[in-house]
């Protein structure tokens, strides 16, 4: 059983990955680079469970119970050397995934299950950096934002990740209330492809003046019983978040991932959504 957590990366993903980790009663290192990050992830773990405890989800014994639990550092070997498992929860980028799980390789015990938290880089050629004989223990353990909120991890099974590996996160995301699906790893996987479809469509529905964007949003919740509209979505997930990963799926799936105009000419100009101010939404 997976009893000792290692988050490596604190912001937004890391440290809700950090807050059900701990809530589920697994000690928690939540590591970043400088003491800046790794304060700002536990100021938003502060402020999750402050909020969970208002909205009655949480009692503050249990909130407090599992802000005890989470050890935020910037040591390396020290956040690693206790590990069950490791989630690496750092920017979209090939060779920082490959390098951070080479880290930890090298640092956490033989047994601990590295798990990387993209939403659509492949498994396999994540795993492809490491040793043959070590690509068993790695897997997908996709969360979505906002973590404490959302029920879906996605479970990815690259072809050389064991039975093992993939039983153990399984298990875990159960004990954090999470509700896991277990998917091969393919572009996108199940979730990205799907979703990355629908939000592509919506923009170009935007561009082509089809509608506006509250409008379109209001058909795919009230026609579709969807909760939240796909534009709306983009905006908080990241307009320069969904073009990279429509750039991906374009070069493996073809042209009907081919980002629009209208994305490109708004991650140009900075307007990136939620984090920005302003995307398809303003955001005071």
């Amino acid at each position: 059983m997976i009893r000792h957590v290692t988050v490596l990366g604190a912001g937004t993903m890391g440290h809700g990955i950090a807050q059900v980790a701990a809530l589920a009663g697994a000690e928690v290192a939540l590591r970043d680079v400088n003491d800046a990050a790794v304060e700002k992830g536990l100021a938003g773990i502060r402020k999750s469970l402050e909020k969970a405890v208002e909205k009655g989800k949480a009692t503050r014994e249990e909130a407090d119970a599992a802000l005890a639990r989470v050890r935020p550092t910037t040591d390396l070997p020290a956040a690693l050397q206790q590990a069950d498992l490791v989630v690496e929860a750092v920017p979209e980028r090939m060779d920082l995934k490959r390098g951070v799980l080479a880290d930890a390789l090298r640092l956490a015990p033989r047994h601990a299950v590295l798990a990387s938290n993209t939403s659509s880089l492949p498994i396999a050629e994540i795993a492809a950096g490491l040793p043959e004989a070590e690509r068993g223990r790695v897997v997908g353990m996709h969360f979505f934002n906002p973590v404490p909120v959302m029920k879906l991890v996605e479970v990815v099974r690259a072809p050389a990740t064991s039975d093992a590996a993939a039983a153990a996160v399984v298990d875990l995301a159960r004990r954090m209330g999470k509700e896991p699906i277990v998917v091969r790893d393919s572009p996108g996987f199940a979730t990205s492809r799907l979703g990355v479809t629908l939000g592509l469509e919506a923009i170009r529905m935007v561009e082509e003046d089809v509608a506006s964007p509250e409008d379109i949003d209001k058909a795919m919740t009230l026609g579709y019983n969807h909760p939240m509209g796909p534009l709306r979505l983009t905006d908080l997930v990241g307009l320069d978040v969904r073009l990279h990963i429509a750039e991906g799926l374009s070069k493996t799936l073809g042209r009907r991932f081919e980002p629009p105009a209208l994305l490109r000419r708004m991650v140009a100009e900075g307007r990136l959504g939620q984090k920005s101010g302003q995307g398809f939404y303003r955001w005071p």
